[in-house]
C-alpha cells in the first residue's frame, strides 16, 4: 500500500477537523531541509490558512518538494495553476469549535461531468469535542508479558486460494442498496475517524458506515492523528473492534475489512517482531525465512484486528536509486518468485480457517520498480515481451500460492496509466494470470490520474475509465467520498450498470466471507500475547543471520576476537530506527524526537550485541549523523584509532519511504566516506565497514580502503545481535547479494538478466558473498547432454565445507544460452537455488532439475518460444570458477510457439 503526495494528504486529510494538527503526516520545515526522515511531532494550520484558497485541488502535483513549505504556498491558487472549482470531498470545516453538517463534494466546471456532482450533499458531519490535545504523540502505556513460545498450524499444501462467489454472497448484495454496493467498494483512512484528542471519534464512523456504507477501513491511528505513536495489540484492538460494532449495528450491518501495511512483520502493531526488509528476506536465498516473516506478520496483524495485509512487495528491484528498493524480494525474477510463494503462503496459510492468518494484498502490480529517473512513481518503459518474462513472474507466482487480493501500481508504463488500463489490470491479471480474487487500489490513485498524471479530464472521469476498463473491486479512496458520490450518480444515470458494481462488491464480501468475518468479527484477544514472543524474536533474528553478506574480508579480517581492542564509531553502530527504516513503527520510521525510545524495549543495536557477546561495552564514538552533515567527537576518534587494533565503522542511510526517499545519486554521504578516509589515514589497523542501508549505495574508494566490508541490509528491529554475532564469528555470514551492487552512478540499473553483450561489472554482482569456510564443488554433473520439452535434465554438484567453521552455504544455479537467433541472450539468469548445511568436514551433493519450458522465452510476438542452442549450466559463477556444464537445448521454435510452451 502507499501514501499520496504530501500535498494530497495535507489538502485532504488536514481538512479533516478545523482545528486538528496532523502529528504524524506534517513534516517540520526547519529540520525537513536537511533531512528526509526529519519528522515533525507537530503541525498546526489554523482554519483562516486552511480555507484561504480558491481550490482544493490543484491540477498539478507540487511534488515532495513541498515539504517544509508554509500552507499559504501549498494552497495558493497561483502556485497551483488550478482550473477547477472549488469544493470539498467528504470532510468539515468551522470558523468556531462546531463543524459544520453541509458537505460539499468536487465539482469540475461545466460539462456532463459537473452535473453529477455540483449539489451540495447533507450529511451529519462529526462534531469535534473539546479539543484539549497538543497533538504530540505519546507511547502507548500498555505493557505485557509475551509467553515464551506457542504452538502454530504450518500450511503449504495444498494451497487455498480464492475461488468463485458463493451463491449466500450473491443473495448478500441484491439485498443492499446501491449506495451500500458502493459503499463496499470504498476504504477509508483511520484518521477520518480520529478526532482532535487522538481518540477514536465514533460519530464520525457512524457517518461514514450509516451514510456511506463504507466496507473498509485502513491504516493505523499511529499515523493518522492518534495519539499513541506505536499501538499496541489492546489498544488497536480497542479501536477496530469499536469501529466493528458500529458497523454490526448501523447501515448495511456488515463486518468491515481492515488493511494493514504489515510488510515486514506487523511493523505498525507495537512489539510485533520486525523482519528484515525484503531484500534482506532474499538474500538469505531460504524460503523459509520468508514463509516465517509472512506467518507472523499475519498473527500479530490479527491480534489487533486487523485482517487484511498489504503485501508482500513482489516488485523487481531494477532501478537501485528507486526509494522502494529495500521493499522487495530483490532483482532477479525467480528468486523473487520463490519468495513470493512462501511469502504470501505464510501470510495466508488456510486463510479460509485459520483465524491467526490474513488475506495478502500482493503488490504493487505491475513493473513499479523500474522508474526510468530512479524516482518513485516515474513513468516505466518496459516492453510488453519483457514485462511477461521478468516482471510478471513473481506475481504468477504470489496468485498460484492463493494470494486473496492484489494491489495495483502506482503510475504509468509506457505513458498508459495502470489503474484505468483495460491490457493490466483486465486482460493480463484477471485472463492471463488467472487472479480470482479481490483487487484494491493504491493510495487515492483513481483519483490522481486527473490530479497527478493527467490521464483524465477530472475526478469523474478518472472513476468512470476505472470502473469501465478494469476490474478494481475497492478504491483506496483513503480521506473523500468522492469514489463513492461518482460511482452512485454513474450508476443512475445508467452510464455504468449496476452489475459491474454487484460483481465488485461481491468479490469484497467473499473476501470477508473467506476471512471468517461474518462468524468472528472481532479481534481474537488470545494472539496478544504472543506479540513479540522470545519464539518469534529468534525466528526473526535467524533470518537477519542468514541475510548478513560480507561483501569483503581482506586477509580474514573477520571475525574479530574477544580480546581485540576494538573501536566502534558511525551513526547505524548504537540505533534501532536506522536498522528498520520505512514502514517501521510509522511509514518514515521512527521521528527524531521518538529516537529508539518508542520502541519501548522491542529491539535492539549493534552495540548492545557487542556488549551481550563481550560482557562489556566497547569503545564508541558516533563520528558523524546519519545525515552526512555534521562530525561529532572526530578529533577523539582520530586519537583513539591510533592505538586499537581494529576499527569497525557503521555507515548508511537515514529512514525513508517512497518519494521522501528520492535522491540524486546512490554515493554514501561525503562524511560517511570521509570518516572512513580519515581513520584510514592515521591508523594501521584494519578497518571493517558494517552497512546498513535500504538501497545499495556506492563507496567510492571507501571499497578499496576498508579491509572488511558487510551488508546487512535493513535488518529490522532485532538485527543488532545477529551483526554482532556475524563480526564476532559466532555466527558464519551465508547472505548472498539479492540485487546488483553497483560501483558508478551509470550502474544503478545494471541487473543479472541484463542482456549478455552489455559490460556486467558492478561493485558486487547479483548472488555474491562470502562466508569465513573455505567451501569447494566438484564440477557440475548432467543427466544429458540434452535437454528438451518434456525430457528435462538433472544437474547435481557435490559442496565440501573444508572449515574451520560450520557453514549454510547458498547453491546457485544459473543458465547462460550462448547464442539465441533474433534475441540477444541474457548474461544470467538463475534456474534454482538451495541452502545447505555443512559441518566442517561434511560434503553433500545438491540435484536441481532443468526443464527445457524454464529455457523458453517471450518474443515481441507475445509468444513464448523456444531458439535450440546450447547452454552453459552453472553454479555460483560469481564465488567459483569453472562449475560449469553445457547442455543442449533442443527443439523446433516453431513447434514451441504453437505449443504455447510456458504461457
Amino acid at each position: 500500500m502507499c501514501y499520496a503526495s504530501l500535498t494530497y494528504l495535507v489538502q485532504v486529510s488536514l481538512l479533516i477537523y478545523a482545528k486538528l494538527s496532523y502529528a504524524q503526516h506534517a513534516f517540520d520545515a526547519s529540520s525537513a531541509q536537511g533531512s528526509q526522515n526529519s519528522y515533525s511531532s507537530v503541525a498546526s494550520y489554523s482554519v483562516e490558512t486552511l480555507l484561504s484558497t480558491d481550490t482544493l485541488y490543484p491540477t498539478k502535483d507540487v511534488s515532495s518538494t513541498a515539504v517544509g513549505y508554509s500552507a499559504e504556498s501549498l494552497y495558493s491558487t497561483e502556485s497551483s495553476g488550478s482550473t477547477q472549482t472549488p469544493g470539498s470531498t467528504q470532510v468539515s470545516y468551522s470558523t468556531d469549535d462546531s463543524l459544520y453538517s453541509t458537505v460539499y463534494v468536487y465539482s469540475t466546471a461545466g460539462g456532463s461531468s459537473a452535473e453529477m456532482s455540483s449539489s451540495p450533499v447533507e450529511s451529519t458531519a462529526p462534531a469535534n469535542p473539546e479539543c484539549t490535545w497538543n497533538s504530540i504523540q505519546i507511547l502507548d502505556p500498555e505493557t505485557w508479558t509475551p509467553v515464551e513460545t506457542y504452538e502454530y498450524n504450518t500450511y503449504t499444501t495444498p494451497v487455498v486460494a480464492p475461488g468463485d462467489i458463493d451463491s449466500d454472497i450473491f443473495d448478500m448484495v441484491k439485498g443492499l442498496t446501491l449506495e451500500q454496493k458502493v459503499g463496499q467498494m470504498t476504504q477509508i483512512e483511520t484518521g477520518q475517524i480520529a478526532d482532535c484528542n487522538g481518540n477514536l471519534n465514533e460519530t464520525a464512523v457512524t457517518y461514514w458506515i450509516e451514510k456511506w456504507g463504507v466496507g473498509s477501513f485502513l491504516e493505523t491511528p499511529g499515523n493518522h492523528g492518534g495519539k499513541y505513536s506505536w499501538y499496541s495489540p489492546k489498544e488497536f484492538a480497542d479501536w477496530t473492534d469499536a469501529v466493528q460494532r458500529i458497523a454490526l449495528e448501523k447501515g448495511p450491518k456488515i463486518p468491515i475489512i481492515w488493511g494493514l501495511d504489515s510488510v515486514r512483520g506487523a511493523n505498525y502493531v507495537k512489539g510485533g517482531t520486525i523482519f528484515p526488509s525484503g531484500t534482506g528476506t532474499a538474500a538469505t536465498f531460504n524460503t523459509q525465512n520468508a514463509y516465517n516473516a509472512g506467518r507472523i506478520a499475519a498473527k500479530d496483524t490479527r491480534s489487533a484486528g486487523v485482517h487484511w495485509a498489504f503485501g508482500p512487495v513482489l516488485d523487481l528491484a531494477v532501478n537501485k536509486l528507486w526509494s522502494r528498493t529495500y521493499e522487495d524480494f530483490g532483482e532477479e525474477p525467480y528468486l523473487s518468485s520463490q519468495m513470493a510463494r512462501f511469502s504470501t503462503l505464510g501470510y495466508q496459510g488456510d486463510y479460509k480457517k485459520d483465524r491467526a492468518r490474513v488475506a495478502t494484498s500482493i503488490k504493487h502490480f505491475i513493473a513499479y520498480g523500474d522508474p526510468f529517473d530512479g524516482s518513485d512513481r516515474a513513468d516505466r518503459y518496459i516492453a510488453k515481451h519483457d514485462l511477461l518474462e521478468y516482471y510478471v513472474p513473481p506475481f504468477q507466482a504470489g496468485i498460484d500460492a492463493g494470494a486473496a487480493a492484489v494491489m495495483e501500481s502506482y503510475g504509468v508504463i509506457n505513458d498508459e496509466a495502470v489503474s484505468i488500463s483495460q491490457y493490466y489490470l483486465k486482460d493480463l491479471l484477471r485472463t492471463q494470470l488467472g487472479f480470482k480474487g479481490m483487487m484494491v487500489t493504491d493510495w487515492a490513485e483513481i483519483n490522481n490520474q486527473a490530479l497527478k498524471y493527467f490521464t483524465a479530464k477530472d475526478v469523474e472521469q478518472a472513476n468512470l475509465l476505472a470502473l469501465q476498463n478494469t476490474t478494481i473491486d475497492m478504491s483506496m479512496v483513503a480521506d473523500d467520498n468522492t469514489f463513492s458520490n461518482i460511482t452512485i450518480t454513474l450508476v443512475q444515470k445508467g452510464i455504468i450498470p449496476e452489475s459491474r458494481i454487484e460483481e465488485s462488491a461481491a468479490r469484497v464480501l467473499q473476501l470477508k466471507k473467506d476471512l471468517g468475518l461474518f462468524d468472528a468479527p472481532y479481534a481474537d484477544r488470545s494472539l496478544a500475547n504472543t506479540v513479540g514472543s522470545p519464539q518469534d524474536v529468534e525466528t526473526a533474528r535467524n533470518a537477519v543471520r542468514e541475510s548478513i553478506t560480507l561483501l569483503k574480508n581482506k586477509n580474514n579480517v573477520l571475525p574479530l576476537k574477544a580480546s581485540d581492542n576494538v573501536l566502534f564509531v558511525g551513526p547505524t553502530i548504537n540505533t534501532t530506527r536506522y536498522m528498520g527504516g520505512g514502514w517501521n513503527v510509522h511509514w518514515q520510521g521512527p521521528s527524531d524526537a521518538e529516537g529508539d525510545g518508542v520502541y519501548q524495549g522491542f529491539g535492539d543495536t549493534i552495540l548492545k550485541g557487542v556488549e551481550q557477546i563481550l560482557g562489556c561495552q566497547p569503545t564508541y564514538y558516533l563520528g558523524v549523523d546519519i545525515q552526512g552533515e555534521n562530525y561529532t567527537n572526530f578529533d577523539e576518534i582520530l586519537n583513539a584509532a591510533r592505538t586499537v587494533d581494529k576499527v569497525v565503522i557503521g555507515l548508511g542511510e537515514s529512514s525513508y519511504a517512497e518519494e521522501f526517499g528520492n535522491r540524486g545519486n546512490l554515493t554514501l554521504p561525503a562524511k560517511h566516506l570521509d570518516l572512513v578516509r580519515q581513520v584510514a589515514r592515521v591508523t594501521q589497523a584494519p578497518i571493517i565497514v558494517v552497512l546498513v542501508e535500504g538501497r545499495p549505495r556506492i563507496l567510492e574508494d571507501v571499497a578499496d580502503i576498508a579491509d572488511s566490508i558487510i551488508d546487512a541490509y535493513l535488518p529490522g528491529a532485532y538485527g543488532g545481535l545477529p551483526i554482532a554475532e556475524i563480526l564476532y564469528g559466532k555466527t558464519n555470514p551465508s547472505g548472498r547479494l539479492p540485487i546488483t551492487y553497483p560501483a558508478e552512478e551509470s550502474q544503478a540499473s545494471d541487473t543479472v538478466w541484463q542482456p549478455a553483450y552489455m559490460e556486467y561489472a558492478p561493485q558486487w554482482p547479483f548472488g555474491y558473498g562470502l562466508g569465513y569456510s573455505s567451501i569447494s564443488y566438484s564440477n557440475v554433473t548432467l543427466s544429458s547432454s540434452s535437454v528438451s520439452i518434456g525430457s528435462p535434465v538433472i544437474a547435481s554438484v557435490k559442496v565440501t565445507n573444508n572449515g574451520p567453521y560450520p557453514q549454510k552455504e547458498p547453491v546457485l544455479m544459473f543458465t547462460q544460452q550462448q547464442y539465441r537467433p533474433f534475441y540477444a541472450p541474457e548474461n544470467y539468469r538463475l534456474r534454482a537455488f538451495d541452502k545447505v548445511d555443512l559441518a566442517v568436514g561434511e560434503s553433500k551433493t545438491v540435484i536441481f532439475t532443468l526443464n527445457a519450458e524454464d529455457l523458453a522465452f517471450w518474443d515481441s510476438q507475445l509468444r513464448r518460444r523456444i531458439e535450440p542452442a546450447p547452454v552453459n549450466v552453472v553454479i555460483n559463477p560469481y564465488t567459483q570458477v569453472n562449475i560449469t556444464a553445457v547442455v543442449n537445448l533442443e527443439g523446433d521454435s516453431s513447434a514451441a510457439i504453437a505449443q504455447g510452451v510456458g504461457a
